[in-house]
């Protein structure tokens, strides 16, 4: 490494899209703007092959950011630097022995997908790499704690970026479960309680990746051809759970990007997954039923758009738990963000797993509502029944591409066939399985339902 390069501060697991879209181009700007310095090691932990693409661009690559921000169009390239090496850690160990003596490393940012947080026993092999995310992360903070002869200023950050609750929480609780399991020494697991930070954090931006659509008009305005391109809409949020030693150490929010430094991460989570997440799952199955198929379209569509206004405004926003001006904030951001020119986001794409996710971002909205005016929201419930019928998998002659679990296809494939609706209204909303209670025990509740669904049938010209 040459001495005019930033030493090397961050661990980047994970070199997909959305860390290249988000983390990169984030430290890219700290750097810039000179309010932090350092560069990234970006390792691979599941693909054994190299991506030659990183090879062969010498790890640098550009950031296309499109979109509507505060009314305006945004419409920037920018070129990312800051990825000083790029490996694989699969099986060279050296490489593992390597990282962990970096002097200057500080955090570990992750991007492993929800399914890389997890605990899976494995033995501890010397000199080999183990297999799950955490389990190497242990094998690599082993390997420093020796190397540094347990230096308390030698202890590392991780900002794990998966999108599950208690991210870091749940990390730590992995990492010294497997130090636990290998009989590592007692000093190595106070010096990970002690030296090492477990930050939960909440990201949130959209990077659908490679624009594969738009790179003959954007090669134009490159200096070099970049098959690293990535695409970003220009929101970004990143909620860190942290002190104020990690503020300090890493005071990206001092570049103009939208980092906070939080005491409590969950309402922030809560007001990601009632009103962003929740609007996606309330309109997939409205919108679809009515011939839309796109999230821009159904947006831009005055009879959907206001019908989604109001749902998200009237019945959704008034429930979450935060500062309410805040709120109607990032409520407007969302609705900018779903009308987004550049980005054709597919219904069918965020249909996947219905059931499960209306359960975990409607649902709560939904009960809330109902809790404080003692009545149902009318267009939540719309969405409810939607969601009923979008199950019964044919509507009329339109087929209805359904994605989930197959036992539950098939309860509710057995459940159009055997029932009227009002019985399979009542049987649904008991099917403790799907919710995680009997929602039938709610007053007015599988009457409002019924309701909803008959009307939705009528105006759909199924009745």
């Amino acid at each position: 490494m040459s001495k005019q390069e930033p030493p090397i501060r961050i661990l980047q697991v994970g070199n997909g899209n959305f860390l290249r879209g988000f983390l990169d181009w984030m430290i890219q700007k700290a750097n810039e703007k000179g309010v932090w310095e350092g560069g990234i090691h970006s390792i691979q932990i599941h693909s054994t092959e190299i991506d030659q693409r990183m090879v062969q661009q010498a790890n640098q690559f550009h950031v296309w950011t499109a979109g509507i921000e505060k009314g305006k169009k945004i419409n920037l390239i920018d070129k990312i630097d800051c990825v000083k090496r790029y490996t694989c850690l699969t099986s060279d160990f050296s490489e593992l022995k390597q990282i962990s003596q970096y002097p200057s490393l500080e955090w570990v940012i992750s991007n492993t997908t929800e399914a890389g947080i997890k605990y899976e026993k494995e033995v501890f092999q010397a000199g080999t790499i183990p297999k799950t995310f955490p389990a190497k992360m242990t094998a690599l903070l082993w390997e420093r704690f020796q190397y540094f002869g347990g230096d308390p200023e030698k202890g590392l950050t991780f900002l794990p970026c998966e999108l599950i609750a208690n991210n870091g929480g749940q990390l730590q609780e992995i990492i010294l479960q497997y130090a636990r399991d290998w009989s590592l020494e007692e000093a190595f697991t106070d010096w990970i309680k002690k030296s090492c930070k477990f930050c939960n954090t909440l990201v949130d931006r959209i990077v659908p990746g490679f624009p594969k659509d738009k790179i003959n008009e954007l090669s134009e305005r490159l200096t070099t051809k970049d098959k690293l391109l990535v695409m970003a809409e220009p929101y970004h949020f990143w909620a860190i759970e942290g002190d104020e030693q990690v503020e300090k150490s890493l005071p990206l929010h001092r570049a103009g990007l939208n980092v906070q430094f939080v005491a409590d991460i969950k309402p922030f989570r809560e007001r990601k997954v009632r009103i962003l997440n929740g609007a996606h799952s309330a309109l997939v199955p409205y919108a679809y039923l009515q011939g839309l198929r796109t999230v821009r379209e159904s947006v831009e569509d005055p009879k959907i758009g206001k019908w989604l206004r109001e749902l998200v405004f009237e019945e959704i926003v008034p429930h979450v738990p935060l500062d309410q001006e805040e709120t109607l904030l990032f409520a407007e951001a969302v609705m900018e963000r779903f009308a987004n020119p550049f980005i054709q986001h597919e219904l069918e794409s965020i249909a996947l797993n219905q059931i499960s996710k209306f359960k975990v971002r409607v649902l709560p909205s939904l009960l809330d509502y109902f809790k404080e005016k003692e009545q149902w929201p009318q267009r939540l419930m719309e969405s409810f029944a939607s969601t009923l019928l979008f199950y019964k998998g044919q509507v009329d002659d339109q087929k209805i591409p359904l994605n989930d679990d197959p036992e539950i296809l098939t309860l509710f494939e057995e459940l159009w066939k055997n029932n009227s609706e009002k019985e399979l209204v009542q049987k649904v909303l008991s099917e403790e399985k799907l919710w995680g209670e009997n929602l039938a025990l709610h007053s007015g509740l599988s009457e409002s339902l019924e309701n909803a669904l008959e009307k939705l049938q009528t105006d759909l010209g199924l009745l």
